[in-house]
This record gives C-alpha cells, sequence and structure tokens, in this order.
C-alpha cells in the first residue's frame, strides 16, 4: 500500500489544524467517509462503463442523485454514506453491500461485550477509549437486535424424542412493561438425551413463575419433537405434578430434596436451625426408601409437635421426593437435586447482575440467549459414568428406550 510522504502528512495536519488525538480521529474519519464514498462511485463507474450515468433508486428519497443514505458502522465510528444504485437495480456494490451496516469488525465485538452483561453505556466507552470510536445507543441496539432472528429459530429447533433427565426451573428480574417495573420468570429446561449430553432446551419469558406457564412449556416442548421424558428433577412449586402429569403421564417426578430441605428451614428458631437441619438428613441420605420413612418417623418423634408444618411438608410431598429412592447411586447423585440448572442459573447472574432492569423482555431474551451459548460451548463431554446410567435406564425403562439404543 502506498505511504503519505511527510510533506504531505505535514499538508494534512496542517489543512485540517490538527492539534489533539480527538482531532485526528475526526479527520481520518472524514477521509475514510470520502475515500470510501468515492470508492463506491468509481466501483458503480467501473461496472456501467461510463462516467456519467443516470440513476434511480428505489430505497431512498433522494431519487434525483440516485443514492441510499444509510449509516454504517466502521473502526472510527458511525457513517453516513450515499450508495449508489443503477436505474436497473441490477448493480450490487460490493465494498458496501445492499443491507451490510458495518464494515469491520466492530459488530462483533458490540456483541461480544453484550453477551458478557456490559452496559450499552459501557460498550460505548469501551470502544471510544480504546478505538476512538464513537457508537450510539441506537446503533449498538440495532446490532444486537441482528440476533433476535437467531433467538427465534433456536426457540423453535427441533428437538430429540427422548430425554433421559430433564430439568426444569424459573429465574427472576425485573423488567418494564407499559411504563410500570414489573417481575418477571425467564422458564428454563435443560435436558440430557440418551448419549449424555446436556442442553438447554429453551427459555420462556412469562409472568411469576406458575405451574399453568409450565404447562405451556411442556407442550411447547411436546410440539417441538419431545415425546418422551424419563425422569423430570422440578423444585417444589405448587402443581407441578399435574403440570407435568398433563404432558408426560409416564414420567417420573423427582422433586429437588435441597428445596425441600430449605424450605423446611423456613419455619425454624434459629436455635433449632442447626439439630434440625442435622436429623433431617438421615431421611435423604437413608439407603433405600423404607429405611427414609424409618428416619421420617423419628424426626416426627421428636420435632413433629414443634414444628408440624415441616413433617406435614414431607409427608404430602413424599411421592416425588422419594423417587431417587428406587435408582443406584449413579442416577441418585444426579436427579436428587436441581443442581445442575441451578450452576446454569449461576452463571447467568454473572452475567446480568449489572442489570437491575430490564427494558423490555426483549432485551432479557437476547442477554439470556447470548449467555446461554456462551455456557453450552462449555458444555463438551458427557454427564459423568454415562455409560454406566444409561445401562441402569435401559432396565427400569426398557419399553421407552429400546427403539433409541443402539
Amino acid at each position: 500500500m502506498a505511504q503519505f510522504s511527510k510533506d504531505q502528512v505535514k499538508a494534512f495536519i496542517k489543512d485540517n489544524n490538527l492539534k489533539t488525538m480527538d482531532d485526528v480521529q475526526s479527520a481520518l474519519k472524514e477521509l475514510f467517509a470520502e475515500t470510501l464514498q468515492s470508492m463506491l462511485e468509481a466501483e458503480l463507474d467501473s461496472e456501467l462503463g461510463y462516467k456519467k450515468h443516470e440513476i434511480t433508486n428505489k430505497e431512498t428519497s433522494n431519487s434525483r442523485n440516485g443514492k441510499t443514505k444509510k449509516t454504517i458502522i466502521s473502526e472510527y465510528g458511525e457513517l453516513d454514506i450515499e450508495v449508489p444504485r443503477d436505474r436497473n437495480g441490477d448493480f450490487e456494490p460490493m465494498i458496501v453491500k445492499k443491507h451490510q451496516k458495518n464494515v469491520t469488525g466492530i459488530e462483533d465485538q458490540i456483541i461480544a461485550m453484550y453477551s458478557k452483561g456490559i452496559s450499552t453505556r459501557d460498550i460505548q466507552d469501551h470502544l471510544h477509549q480504546l478505538y476512538g470510536i464513537e457508537v450510539s445507543p441506537t446503533m449498538i441496539s440495532n446490532v444486537t437486535n441482528k440476533i433476535v432472528p437467531i433467538i427465534k429459530e433456536w426457540q423453535n429447533r427441533p428437538l430429540q424424542s427422548v430425554y433421559a433427565v430433564v430439568f426444569m426451573d424459573a429465574i427472576h428480574y425485573k423488567v418494564k412493561q407499559n411504563g410500570a417495573i414489573v417481575n418477571k420468570a425467564a422458564y428454563m429446561v435443560i435436558g440430557i438425551d440418551l448419549d449424555g449430553n446436556k442442553d438447554v432446551l429453551g427459555m420462556w419469558i412469562g409472568e411469576n413463575e406458575s405451574s399453568k406457564f409450565w404447562l405451556s412449556v411442556l407442550n411447547d416442548l411436546k410440539n417441538r419433537g419431545v415425546q418422551d421424558i424419563l425422569i423430570n428433577c422440578v423444585d417444589n412449586l405448587k402443581g407441578f405434578t399435574e403440570a407435568i402429569g398433563a404432558s408426560y403421564p409416564k414420567t417420573d417426578i423427582q422433586k429437588c430434596i435441597i428445596h425441600q430441605v430449605r424450605n423446611s428451614t423456613r419455619y425454624v428458631s434459629y436455635k433449632d436451625l442447626k439439630k434440625v437441619t442435622a436429623d433431617l438428613r438421615p431421611i435423604y441420605k437413608a439407603v433405600t426408601e423404607e429405611a427414609a420413612k424409618l428416619e421420617s418417623d423419628r424426626f416426627e418423634e421428636v420435632w413433629g409437635s414443634k414444628y408440624p408444618l415441616i413433617v406435614r411438608s414431607w409427608r404430602n410431598n413424599w411421592d416425588e421426593l422419594a423417587t431417587f429412592f428406587k435408582f443406584p447411586p449413579e442416577i441418585r447423585k444426579l436427579i436428587y437435586t436441581t443442581n445442575m440448572i441451578e450452576s446454569y442459573h449461576r452463571q447467568l447472574r454473572k452475567v446480568t447482575k449489572g442489570k437491575s432492569i430490564f427494558p423490555s423482555d426483549e432485551a432479557l431474551l437476547k442477554m439470556l440467549y447470548l449467555a446461554t451459548q456462551d455456557v453450552i460451548r462449555k458444555w463438551t463431554g458427557r454427564v459423568q459414568n454415562w455409560g454406566q446410567i444409561l445401562l441402569q435406564l435401559s432396565v427400569f425403562y426398557p419399553d421407552r428406550i429400546k427403539h433409541h439404543l443402539p
């Protein structure tokens, strides 16, 4: 590439009265825009084979000069340029294509920073301080909006017909809606397929968590091809059992033991907390369900009169809490808590912690999707001991998975 001579550089500095780095950046921005504009016009001249051409344009009101006005991102920030068009619309510029809004890698950087939970203002500051680029909030929003169709395609992709284990839980955020700030739930589903690979099957934004909305999530999974779920791990939300039973009546439900313990200790005074927690442990650490029931009876003898609500809660939820007792240790360890999806939520919170309020459901969905893709990229291996787990599942559910095994 040809270089400017020292005399040309001195003339450039003098003609543009450059005194600061901001002056240099501004002058280079204008020079880049003028050069780009000239290249576009030269490209059209070369295509048509003559200098004086009459061109009309259907994309802009500036039809007299036949140019399309557009704003693009460059190394120097946002540039307003005019892209020439021929009268027939056959000419497609190669330098700045018809729908191109970016002529640099800055767009990828914006999306990468957005996926880490960096605010619009901080993205602006970063690009300005590091590159001297001025980018407006509107441009940042337009760049991140490009992933919305990708999210919709991902959210509606076909799923596998059978999942060995599915984890369901919601994470809560504050979102602006009709001028008010409301609580919204992001409904998340993680599935482990018969190959032992885990994936986020989808995310849905709705009002505060409810079994009715979870039913719509389950129906969506069914519409996307999920015919059967062997084991569904959930927290202790009221109505979860009925919602799962309505969509997947054969599915075994495992309510999270850790959630049950947390809910139990809500009723306990601080002075009894350690003792109650210690006396609950033998119940879910028992070797068999029968042994667990005996430990439950012992707990009631000691604490039943003082904390009857704890006893009642364990009795009422026992069928779903005790599901894991029928499985060997490898499966028990996998399903007795919802730790897998809670770990995923912790990674999402690292990204979203800087956002106390989201301006819209779409803004929340964009950030959660980008953060999720970062998480999924790290899920490269199968679930630990999957060979042994699959063998055991084939014994417990022979008719439901035999057609899906090699």
